[in-house]
């Protein structure tokens, strides 16, 4: 981060309460999103100790952390902070007794903790990365391994493809299968086993074959500083350190071989984390031998990191000049370089929602989500070319749209997902998801999409414009065109249907030539 003056920013603090350790983040921060780091505080309190047993937070742990939040409280107090953010991760979202340990913070310690899902770990693990790497032109896997969970990003050319949250955390497979010291083949097999089956079973199969994986959390930095010392090569911090997957594989390899006591004394390894460290580079090296990469490069910051860029974007929103679509234009812009046939569509989809407004009894706000599915429902062509209407799904969920709330967010995604293909149907996870009021909003927007992508079938901008004369039971949709656009004609007839079918109404199709010559584009 570019450092700024002391004294010259916003003060703020993130902590960040995972399944092995609380960290406390104290910044300086500015309008332009940089900060400078005031105080950084960790303490190891392992709130996951036990809990794939038990299900419950240990009296024990709950006691040190929270003193541990106590503290980190009065440090940030001590800087005279305007704003305290606070999340937990794996362990407290899991435990049975979860509401108890919130409590108990609340009425202790005046602090609220947010309870983040697996998926929103994810998007601040990644924003993180997006801000410490140069992720334009790569497929990078990002991994943010915990004590609890690994959340596994597939992230291409700088925009979130899916987000897979795993439990595979260091402290709970430690817990859960390591018997031996040291770890004998047998233990050794059954992490082997555990990361496989957990990776299966979340992941599945995939189509995205990463260039690198960005690996964020405290194995990844023990990794690092192991690996320096035994290069002889001492670097200021891990943060975009380098290793390939046989240096991995060589040092848990030699990890694994040593008891508890030497582990300790291994240089690099902080004593705290030589009983899990061996779990988790299981994972590492398995992870990246299941998504087919060996390039790893480490974020020594992660969640927390991601949470206080989350929070500079609330104390400093950033300003729009008017166009509530120009974060999806934005971010239509950084998945393809060619907008010609989305703006296209989107410019006739606009067309028909506003003829058909009125007698379709269409929503005002319907119409900022049809224009934004319009320019991002081909998102998905970043992916591939098969199926790139669930990878625009994908995208687009977990995109940074600036101006879109995430239920728009979401109903965008699920438009974009049905421009092709089947229509939406409640045995799909996407759409029952939804609510009815947005499920009857998705079904009743598609057909204009789809009626609008149609009509650009060829990709050729033939259509100029299009003309509507609603009759009651009827609508007479006139295509404006230079010459008769066979092709897409074809196309739309095939896709009236589902226009007539949601609407009950008859479509008709004619064309005829427009009237005056072509304009130099049909989108603003």
């Amino acid at each position: 981060m570019e450092s700024t003056p002391l004294g010259a920013g916003r003060r703020l603090a993130a902590i960040d309460i995972g399944s092995n350790s609380i960290r406390l983040l104290v910044a300086e921060a500015q309008p332009d999103g940089t900060y400078r780091i005031l105080d950084d505080e960790k303490r190891t309190t392992r709130l996951a100790r036990g809990l794939a047993r038990e299900t419950r937070l240990h009296d024990d742990a709950v006691a040190e952390s929270l003193e541990a939040l106590g503290r980190m409280k009065a440090i940030a107090e001590g800087y005279g902070v305007e704003r305290i953010d606070a999340i937990a991760t794996s362990a407290v979202r899991e435990a049975s007794n979860r509401e108890e340990f919130l409590t108990a913070v609340r009425e202790r310690l005046g602090l609220a903790i947010e309870v983040i899902s697996g998926i929103e770990e994810g998007e601040l693990s990644f924003a993180s990365a997006a801000r410490h790497f140069d992720l334009r032109g790569i497929n990078a896997a990002v991994v943010d391994l915990g004590g609890g969970s690994a959340e596994v990003i597939f992230a291409a050319k700088g925009v979130v493809e899916a987000i897979h949250s795993l439990p595979i955390g260091a402290v709970r497979l430690t817990d859960a299968l390591v018997r031996s010291d040291p770890l004998d083949d047998e233990d050794f097999r059954r992490l082997k086993k555990r990361v496989k089956k957990c990776f299966v079973e979340g992941v599945g199969e995939h189509d995205f074959i990463p260039h690198v994986m960005i690996g964020a959390g405290g194995t990844f930095v023990a990794l690092a500083n192991i690996s320096m010392r035994r290069r002889g090569k001492l670097f200021p911090s891990t943060g975009g350190y380098e290793m390939d997957r046989g240096e991995v594989r060589h040092i848990l390899d030699h990890l694994r071989a040593l008891p508890l006591r030497a582990r300790r004394a291994v240089p690099g390894l902080h004593a705290d984390r030589a009983d899990i460290i061996v779990a988790g580079l299981v994972v590492v090296e398995r992870l990246m031998k299941r998504l087919r990469v060996n390039r790893l490069l480490i974020n020594d910051q992660g969640v927390r990191d991601g949470l206080l860029l989350r929070l500079l974007g609330q104390v400093f929103p950033a300003r729009e000049e008017g166009d509530p679509l120009a974060g999806v234009r934005q971010f239509a812009a950084a998945c393809s370089s060619d907008q010609t046939h989305p703006e296209h569509v989107t410019a006739l989809a606009r067309q028909l929602f506003e003829q058909l407004q009125g007698p379709l009894h269409l929503s005002a706000d319907e119409r900022v989500l049809l224009e934004a599915a319009g320019l991002l429902h081909e998102v998905g062509y970043l992916i591939n070319y098969e199926r790139h209407h669930h990878h625009s799904y994908h995208l687009i969920l977990h995109g940074n749209l600036r101006g879109l709330s995430p239920r728009q967010r979401e109903l965008v995604a699920n438009l974009a997902r049905y421009h092709r293909g089947p229509m939406p149907k409640l045995k799909h996870d996407n759409f029952a998801r939804l609510s009815p009021a947005d499920r009857l909003t998705v079904r009743r927007l598609c057909p204009l999409l789809r009626l609008a992508g149609a009509l650009d079938r060829t990709h050729t901008q033939a259509v100029r414009g299009v003309q509507c004369d609603y009759r009651p039971g009827e609508v007479v949709l006139t295509v404006l065109a230079e010459q008769k656009p066979e092709v897409d004609l074809w196309s739309a007839e095939e896709e009236g249907q589902a226009f007539a079918d949601v609407f009950d109404v008859k479509l008709k199709l004619r064309w005829e030539l427009p009237a005056g010559p072509p304009p130099p584009k049909v989108f603003p």
